[in-house]
């Protein structure tokens, strides 16, 4: 397993595929729906994440590499690919 670890430091790979946002939402249940037994949450923190493709991105930069990402994205992923430390190129 260290071999295959080791080996993303300093080489350089490209990544083509879906790159999709993963959004991440806590808070405190205030109450019990009454339409429904479900929680009200109040949202206090929102965290937003690379998924699917951008995931992989992000791994392989974090064991080292370097990496290219081609797929399409929306304008809303602009930020938290850059937030990671990636150059996006939107037209």
């Amino acid at each position: 397993m260290n071999k295959i670890i080791n080996s993303f430091n300093g080489t350089n790979r490209l990544a083509i595929g879906d790159l999709m946002i993963n959004q991440y939402l806590s808070g405190t249940v205030t109450r019990i729906s009454p339409e429904a037994p479900v929680p009200i949450v109040d949202i206090e923190n929102e965290l937003y994440e690379g998924g699917w493709g951008a995931n992989a991105v992000n791994n392989i930069k974090r064991l080292g590499g370097t990496v290219e990402a081609v797929g399409i994205i929306e304008k809303m992923f602009k930020h938290p690919l850059t937030d990671s430390g990636l150059e996006s190129f939107l037209k």
